[in-house]
């Protein structure tokens, strides 16, 4: 699965992940490999990434969206702080 995480002003990253967790309007969720097509607003919190690999990716927004198609994963968000 792959990921694109973009802001405004920049590319934040893109690579080979294994999941990602993101604070949704309704609530944090996952998404694994081979997810349902979704898109979705996002809240304020903490995203978590999980890359190919093992390492771990964790940044907080403030807010934005996330589309989910195919096995590719675009985190469009705004006020990136990374932790």
């Amino acid at each position: 699965m792959n990921i694109s995480v973009l802001s405004p002003d920049k590319e934040f990253f893109t690579g080979e992940i294994d999941s990602v967790k993101v604070p949704g309007v309704s609530g944090e969720f996952e998404v694994l490999k081979n997810h349902a097509p979704i898109v979705s607003a996002l809240n304020a919190g903490a995203v978590t990434i999980k890359k190919k690999g093992g390492d771990t990716l964790v940044f907080k927004i403030k807010r934005g969206f996330i589309e989910v198609l195919s096995n590719q994963v675009s985190l469009l968000v705004q006020g990136i702080e990374e932790s």
